[in-house]
């Protein structure tokens, strides 16, 4: 009776035992399923805010990338634009350039070749003109020389063609004067026609100062002893 006894409180106890490590190991299981179930689901969490992450960064990524790509091909175009134009201004503006250089050259050698003809006119005119009032002078004093020379020619005649060759000579010494004079105030086309007592002269030059006008008349007067009035001055 007392074995029975006995036998029965062990296995009671181990029957508690056996209970008690039951229920700990299932609090146990529980504990780590819970466990798991949370650190499942934390990483799961985990990943799906590094994924959110890592497709924000990449979306923002790719914008920026896009918006610098798109940036930087407008800022080329837009430089080869401006480089394109400003190639074409300069070409433009360097053909413009040399076409008023080549018309301004071409104008220059217009304009020069005109006044090298106009200054040679004018060279040829003063030329020819003094050469032809010093054959007429030559001509007269010629004539008077003639009525010299005859023997047919009387006292009286004689006697006036020499004062008239004497009175040419005189004017022309006086008008080699006066050109040489007026040619020291810096004006060398010049000629001057004496016509009884009015007296031509003209200058070389487009226009004359009034005081030029005054020297001119000074010299005129003074050599060819004439009256200011009777001194015609003009200008080619």
């Amino acid at each position: 009776m007392k074995i029975a006894k006995g036998l029965l409180k062990k296995n009671q106890v181990i029957i508690y035992v056996i209970a008690l490590m039951l229920v700990t190991a299932g609090y146990l299981n529980y504990t780590t399923n819970t466990n798991e179930q949370v650190s499942a689901q934390t990483v799961m969490e985990m990943e799906a805010n590094d994924d959110m992450q890592i497709a924000d960064v990449g979306d923002a990524t790719l914008v920026s990338s896009n918006d610098v790509v798109e940036n930087v091909t407008d800022e080329n175009l837009a430089n080869n634009t401006m480089n394109s134009e400003n190639t074409t201004t300069s070409t433009d503006s360097t053909e413009m350039e040399t076409n008023v250089d080549s018309n301004a050259n071409a104008s220059n050698e217009n304009k020069t070749s005109t006044e090298v003809n106009a200054s040679a006119t004018n060279d040829e005119y003063f030329t020819k003109s003094k050469l032809e009032r010093d054959t007429m002078y030559s001509q007269m004093i010629e004539s008077y020389e003639n009525v010299l020379n005859s023997n047919n020619t009387l006292e009286t005649q004689k006697q006036s063609a020499t004062e008239e060759i004497k009175k040419i000579n005189d004017i022309k010494n006086s008008i080699m004067i006066c050109e040489n004079l007026i040619s020291t105030k810096g004006f060398d086309k010049n000629v001057i026609f004496v016509n009884g007592e009015s007296i031509s002269v003209i200058i070389g030059v487009q226009e004359l100062k009034q005081e030029e006008v005054a020297q001119i008349q000074n010299i005129i007067s003074r050599e060819l002893q004439a009256e200011i009035e009777n001194i015609h001055i003009s200008t080619k």
